[in-house]
């Protein structure tokens, strides 16, 4: 019972991050505590896209099986030219880019991703998970960490020999450790909002989207005003939409009220039929996004945060699930693979995600000046985009969705 005990792991958040590192922790033979403090699990967000950086974890730790029956393999990105419609370029995806990265590349519900992974930890008794649970107190507890856990009012008492801070953007862990660690910041809002809403394919929306997007396809709309990504989901029967605009400051939280006016403020000059979609897609729902840049991610009592808890990102670069997932599975193993030095697998671990982290940032801020490109600068995009071979388009992303994690060998 005392050997449970010390490796027993405490994570506090399931979402997709937590619910990752629940299952690769118990894949390496950790027994897990899963804390959320929502009395029920829901799924923020509609949309989002999985690349195969991520799916080819998925599929190690039982999941992509569950959820391949409601997710889609898009065939391509298609970017287009929100004034014109005309394309400007296609990177493949489809059977072509599941050769070239070893794993699919899905567009999915988030709540399709969830129930998937909340499958796949209820078939492992080694999990248990407990809804309505908040963390409201950390201590160290050599050789390990204790943690407060408040339950419909009541408290109590759980150790373990790691705490996974995985509960997102807001984290109440981060925010423990930042008033009695140095290095650990709030987040901060980035000046902008993302809009979002799901027609039924067979809707008036859903048809209109059929005569201007990419069948088939992750379609993405560039303007300098905005710029709107749009593909299929729940088996194809409806269609996630996201836009992306400046925006002042909303209520903290998932979703919020913002005017419709600076949606179709920023759209101005854009196609007729790309006006209409979005007007018939309406209302939209407002999320201000924000970010999280700080020094650290792990403190050497056995701490560590992973996915939007550490660096919650701006969804430029479609990586925002994906790095929880690659943080999730990194942990677990460099965790079981250094069970004697609890520190030194922390210091590696995250000296080995900061910089793919860090790399994944810089792709998304270049993806949005280009996307929100205007005058000459949009002009030499569409060339350079004109003359580049899909190929080559492709090779692009090698970096990004043909990463495995290398075995760190111990000297």
């Amino acid at each position: 019972m005392a050997e449970t005990r010390s490796q027993q792991i405490v994570i506090a958040g399931a979402g997709i991050a937590g619910l990752t590192a629940a299952l690769a922790f118990a894949e390496r033979g950790f027994p897990v505590k899963l804390f959320e403090q929502a009395k029920q699990l829901e799924a923020a967000g509609a949309g989002l896209q999985l690349s195969p950086n991520a799916t080819r974890i998925l599929r190690q730790l039982g999941v992509l099986d569950r959820l391949l029956a409601d997710a889609i393999r898009p065939e391509a990105v298609v970017l287009k030219d929100a004034r014109s419609l005309r394309e400007l370029a296609r990177v493949p995806l489809g059977q072509a880019g599941e050769k070239r990265w070893r794993a699919p590349y899905l567009v999915a519900h988030r709540a399709d991703l969830q129930a998937a992974l909340m499958a796949a930890v209820a078939d492992r008794p080694d999990i248990e998970l407990a809804i309505g649970a908040r963390v409201t107190d950390i201590a160290a507890d050599a050789p390990g960490i204790s943690v407060t856990v408040e339950t419909d009012g009541k408290s109590a008492q759980v150790a373990g020999s790691l705490l996974v801070g995985a509960d997102g953007v807001w984290s109440t862990v981060r925010a423990q450790l930042a008033g009695g660690e140095s290095g650990f910041a709030k987040s901060r809002f980035s000046g902008r909002l993302a809009w979002r809403a799901t027609v039924a394919t067979e809707s008036p929306a859903g048809q209109a989207f059929a005569e201007i997007g990419a069948a088939g396809c992750v379609t993405t709309f560039l303007h300098p005003g905005f710029h709107m990504v749009a593909y299929p989901v729940s088996k194809g029967s409806a269609i996630n939409l996201a836009a992306f605009t400046k925006g002042e400051r909303i209520a903290e939280g998932w979703s919020g009220h913002a005017d419709p006016a600076i949606l179709s403020s920023a759209m101005r000059g854009t196609a007729a039929k790309l006006a209409r979609l979005v007007a018939l897609a309406g209302p939209w729902t407002a999320f201000p996004m924000h970010t999280v840049r700080q020094q650290r991610w792990a403190v050497p009592q056995g701490i560590a945060l992973i996915g939007d808890a550490a660096h919650a990102m701006t969804p430029f670069a479609a990586q925002g699930a994906a790095m929880g997932i690659e943080d999730a599975a990194m942990l677990a193993n460099l965790v079981a693979d250094f069970p004697d030095d609890p520190k030194q697998s922390l210091t590696i671990w995250e000296n080995l995600r900061r910089p793919r982290v860090e790399k994944v940032l810089k792709r998304g801020t270049l993806n949005r000046l280009a996307w929100h490109a205007r005058g000459p600068v949009a002009i030499a995009r569409n060339l350079v985009l004109a003359t580049r071979p899909a190929e080559k388009l492709a090779a692009d992303l090698d970096w990004l969705y043909g990463w495995e994690e290398r075995k760190v060998v111990r000297r």
